[in-house]
Protein backbone atom coordinates (compact mmCIF):
# COMPACT_ATOMS: atom_id res chain seq x y z
CA UNK A 1 0.00 0.00 0.00
CA UNK A 2 1.29 3.48 -0.85
CA UNK A 3 1.94 5.81 2.06
CA UNK A 4 -0.82 8.39 2.50
CA UNK A 5 0.30 12.01 2.97
CA UNK A 6 -1.82 14.99 4.01
CA UNK A 7 -0.61 18.46 2.96
CA UNK A 8 -2.15 21.33 4.93
CA UNK A 9 -1.17 24.49 3.02
CA UNK A 10 -3.25 27.56 2.14
CA UNK A 11 -1.17 28.37 -0.96
CA UNK A 12 -3.16 26.18 -3.31
CA UNK A 13 -0.65 26.36 -6.15
CA UNK A 14 2.16 25.19 -3.86
CA UNK A 15 -0.07 22.45 -2.45
CA UNK A 16 -0.91 21.18 -5.92
CA UNK A 17 2.70 21.35 -7.15
CA UNK A 18 4.03 19.56 -4.10
CA UNK A 19 1.21 17.04 -4.30
CA UNK A 20 2.04 16.25 -7.92
CA UNK A 21 5.70 15.71 -7.04
CA UNK A 22 4.84 13.37 -4.18
CA UNK A 23 2.39 11.43 -6.37
CA UNK A 24 5.12 11.02 -8.99
CA UNK A 25 7.14 9.28 -6.26
CA UNK A 26 4.29 6.86 -5.60
CA UNK A 27 2.63 8.48 -2.59
CA UNK A 28 -1.11 8.98 -2.17
CA UNK A 29 -1.73 12.65 -1.40
CA UNK A 30 -4.62 14.77 -0.13
CA UNK A 31 -4.66 18.54 0.40
CA UNK A 32 -6.39 20.78 2.89
CA UNK A 33 -6.25 24.57 2.57
CA UNK A 34 -6.93 25.58 6.16
CA UNK A 35 -6.27 24.19 9.62
CA UNK A 36 -9.87 23.32 10.41
CA UNK A 37 -10.41 21.14 7.32
CA UNK A 38 -6.95 19.63 7.80
CA UNK A 39 -7.92 18.37 11.26
CA UNK A 40 -11.24 17.07 9.94
CA UNK A 41 -9.46 15.08 7.21
CA UNK A 42 -7.03 13.62 9.73
CA UNK A 43 -9.93 12.34 11.81
CA UNK A 44 -11.62 10.78 8.79
CA UNK A 45 -8.73 8.99 7.07
CA UNK A 46 -5.49 7.48 8.46
CA UNK A 47 -2.40 9.26 7.19
CA UNK A 48 1.26 8.24 7.38
CA UNK A 49 2.59 11.81 7.34
CA UNK A 50 1.31 15.38 7.67
CA UNK A 51 3.10 18.23 5.87
CA UNK A 52 1.93 21.29 7.75
CA UNK A 53 2.31 24.99 6.96
CA UNK A 54 2.36 27.17 10.07
CA UNK A 55 0.54 30.19 8.60
CA UNK A 56 -2.99 28.94 7.99
CA UNK A 57 -6.53 30.40 8.04
CA UNK A 58 -9.26 29.07 10.37
CA UNK A 59 -6.73 27.36 12.65
CA UNK A 60 -2.98 28.06 12.75
CA UNK A 61 -0.43 25.36 12.09
CA UNK A 62 0.75 25.53 15.71
CA UNK A 63 -2.81 25.09 17.00
CA UNK A 64 -3.35 22.21 14.60
CA UNK A 65 -0.12 20.57 15.78
CA UNK A 66 -1.38 20.80 19.36
CA UNK A 67 -4.78 19.34 18.41
CA UNK A 68 -3.17 16.43 16.55
CA UNK A 69 -1.04 15.42 19.52
CA UNK A 70 -3.76 16.02 22.10
CA UNK A 71 -6.04 13.73 20.12
CA UNK A 72 -3.50 10.93 20.51
CA UNK A 73 -2.28 10.82 16.91
CA UNK A 74 1.40 9.90 16.58
CA UNK A 75 1.46 10.59 12.83
CA UNK A 76 4.80 12.25 11.91
CA UNK A 77 4.49 16.00 11.26
CA UNK A 78 6.79 17.92 8.90
CA UNK A 79 6.27 21.66 9.29
CA UNK A 80 6.87 24.27 6.60
CA UNK A 81 8.24 27.56 7.91
CA UNK A 82 9.05 30.83 6.17
CA UNK A 83 12.40 32.58 6.53
CA UNK A 84 12.37 34.54 9.77
CA UNK A 85 9.97 32.13 11.50
CA UNK A 86 12.64 30.68 13.80
CA UNK A 87 10.49 31.22 16.90
CA UNK A 88 7.51 29.48 15.30
CA UNK A 89 9.77 26.65 14.10
CA UNK A 90 11.05 25.98 17.62
CA UNK A 91 7.51 26.22 18.98
CA UNK A 92 6.30 23.70 16.40
CA UNK A 93 8.99 21.20 17.38
CA UNK A 94 8.17 21.63 21.07
CA UNK A 95 4.47 21.10 20.36
CA UNK A 96 5.06 17.73 18.70
CA UNK A 97 6.32 18.28 15.15
CA UNK A 98 9.07 15.90 14.06
CA UNK A 99 11.00 17.97 11.51
CA UNK A 100 10.85 21.18 9.49
CA UNK A 101 11.71 22.61 6.09
CA UNK A 102 12.18 26.35 5.48
CA UNK A 103 10.47 28.08 2.54
CA UNK A 104 11.55 28.45 -0.16
CA UNK A 105 12.70 24.84 0.10
CA UNK A 106 14.74 22.61 -2.14
CA UNK A 107 12.47 19.85 -3.43
CA UNK A 108 15.15 17.19 -3.10
CA UNK A 109 15.73 18.13 0.53
CA UNK A 110 12.02 18.00 1.27
CA UNK A 111 11.68 14.58 -0.39
CA UNK A 112 14.62 13.29 1.66
CA UNK A 113 12.99 14.47 4.87
CA UNK A 114 9.66 12.94 3.85
CA UNK A 115 11.34 9.59 3.18
CA UNK A 116 13.24 9.71 6.48
CA UNK A 117 10.07 10.37 8.48
CA UNK A 118 8.10 7.69 6.65
CA UNK A 119 10.81 5.09 7.31
CA UNK A 120 10.12 5.46 11.02
CA UNK A 121 6.37 6.04 10.69
CA UNK A 122 4.28 3.93 13.09
CA UNK A 123 1.84 3.18 10.25
CA UNK A 124 4.55 1.75 7.99
CA UNK A 125 5.76 -0.49 10.81
CA UNK A 126 2.16 -1.53 11.49
CA UNK A 127 1.77 -2.80 7.94
CA UNK A 128 4.60 -5.27 8.53
CA UNK A 129 3.02 -6.85 11.60
CA UNK A 130 0.06 -9.10 12.28
CA UNK A 131 -3.04 -7.18 13.25
CA UNK A 132 -3.80 -9.43 16.24
CA UNK A 133 -0.64 -8.24 18.03
CA UNK A 134 -1.32 -4.54 17.71
CA UNK A 135 -3.17 -3.76 20.95
CA UNK A 136 -1.33 -3.72 24.27
CA UNK A 137 -3.23 -3.26 27.54
CA UNK A 138 -0.75 -2.41 30.28
CA UNK A 139 -2.60 -1.47 33.43
CA UNK A 140 -4.19 1.93 32.80
CA UNK A 141 -2.10 2.35 29.63
CA UNK A 142 -3.40 1.13 26.27
CA UNK A 143 -1.07 1.20 23.25
CA UNK A 144 -2.92 0.80 19.96
CA UNK A 145 -0.02 0.25 17.58
CA UNK A 146 -2.25 -0.19 14.53
CA UNK A 147 -3.85 3.24 14.95
CA UNK A 148 -0.74 4.84 16.42
CA UNK A 149 -2.56 5.97 19.59
CA UNK A 150 -1.89 5.76 23.31
CA UNK A 151 -4.39 6.31 26.11
CA UNK A 152 -4.03 6.48 29.89
CA UNK A 153 -7.14 5.77 31.94
CA UNK A 154 -9.13 6.20 28.74
CA UNK A 155 -7.71 9.63 27.87
CA UNK A 156 -5.43 10.27 24.86
CA UNK A 157 -1.76 10.76 25.69
CA UNK A 158 0.06 13.47 23.74
CA UNK A 159 3.15 11.72 22.30
CA UNK A 160 5.45 12.72 19.47
CA UNK A 161 6.13 10.20 16.73
CA UNK A 162 9.57 9.40 18.21
CA UNK A 163 8.17 9.00 21.72
CA UNK A 164 5.57 6.59 20.37
CA UNK A 165 8.22 4.54 18.56
CA UNK A 166 10.34 4.39 21.72
CA UNK A 167 7.39 3.36 23.88
CA UNK A 168 6.33 0.75 21.37
CA UNK A 169 9.78 -0.81 21.23
CA UNK A 170 9.99 -0.96 25.03
CA UNK A 171 6.48 -2.43 25.27
CA UNK A 172 7.22 -5.08 22.63
CA UNK A 173 10.31 -6.05 24.64
CA UNK A 174 8.70 -5.66 28.06
CA UNK A 175 10.46 -7.51 30.83
CA UNK A 176 13.73 -7.35 28.90
CA UNK A 177 16.51 -4.85 29.58
CA UNK A 178 17.22 -2.88 26.42
CA UNK A 179 20.46 -0.91 26.07
CA UNK A 180 20.60 2.70 24.97
CA UNK A 181 22.66 1.63 21.96
CA UNK A 182 19.95 -0.83 20.88
CA UNK A 183 17.29 1.85 21.25
CA UNK A 184 19.35 4.27 19.16
CA UNK A 185 19.69 1.65 16.45
CA UNK A 186 16.10 0.41 16.43
CA UNK A 187 14.22 3.66 17.10
CA UNK A 188 16.50 6.38 15.71
CA UNK A 189 18.04 4.28 12.95
CA UNK A 190 21.66 5.32 13.52
CA UNK A 191 21.11 9.00 12.71
CA UNK A 192 24.61 10.55 12.69
CA UNK A 193 25.32 12.68 15.74
CA UNK A 194 22.55 11.16 17.87
CA UNK A 195 23.82 10.63 21.43
CA UNK A 196 22.68 8.17 24.09
CA UNK A 197 21.63 11.21 26.12
CA UNK A 198 18.86 11.65 23.53
CA UNK A 199 17.39 8.33 24.67
CA UNK A 200 17.46 9.48 28.31
CA UNK A 201 15.65 12.70 27.44
CA UNK A 202 12.90 10.87 25.56
CA UNK A 203 12.52 8.33 28.38
CA UNK A 204 12.18 11.19 30.86
CA UNK A 205 9.47 12.72 28.67
CA UNK A 206 7.59 9.41 28.47
CA UNK A 207 7.72 9.07 32.25
CA UNK A 208 6.25 12.55 32.66
CA UNK A 209 3.33 11.57 30.44
CA UNK A 210 2.74 8.00 31.59
CA UNK A 211 3.95 7.45 35.14
CA UNK A 212 1.88 8.30 38.22
CA UNK A 213 5.07 9.55 39.86
CA UNK A 214 7.73 10.25 37.21
CA UNK A 215 10.42 10.59 39.89
CA UNK A 216 9.67 7.04 41.06
CA UNK A 217 8.80 5.22 37.81
CA UNK A 218 7.03 1.90 38.03
CA UNK A 219 6.76 1.11 34.31
CA UNK A 220 9.89 2.37 32.55
CA UNK A 221 12.67 1.23 34.86
CA UNK A 222 16.33 2.26 34.69
CA UNK A 223 18.69 -0.70 34.90
CA UNK A 224 22.02 0.78 36.10
CA UNK A 225 24.89 0.51 33.60
CA UNK A 226 22.66 -1.42 31.19
CA UNK A 227 19.65 0.52 29.89
CA UNK A 228 15.89 0.48 30.38
CA UNK A 229 13.18 -2.09 30.99
CA UNK A 230 9.40 -1.79 30.61
CA UNK A 231 7.52 -3.72 33.26
CA UNK A 232 3.83 -3.84 34.13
Amino acid sequence: MNEHILIVEDEQELCMTLGDRLRSEGYAVECAFDGKSGFEKLNQVPFDLVILDLMLPMKSGLDLCVDIRRSGFTTPILILTALGQSVEKVAGLKLGADDYVTKPFDTLELMARVEALLRRSPNRIDNLRAENSELYRLGSIVVDARKGKVTRAGRPVNLTSREFQLLRYLVEHRGITVSREELLEQVWGHIPGTLTRTVDMHVASLRQKLEVNPKKPEMIITVPLMGYKFQV
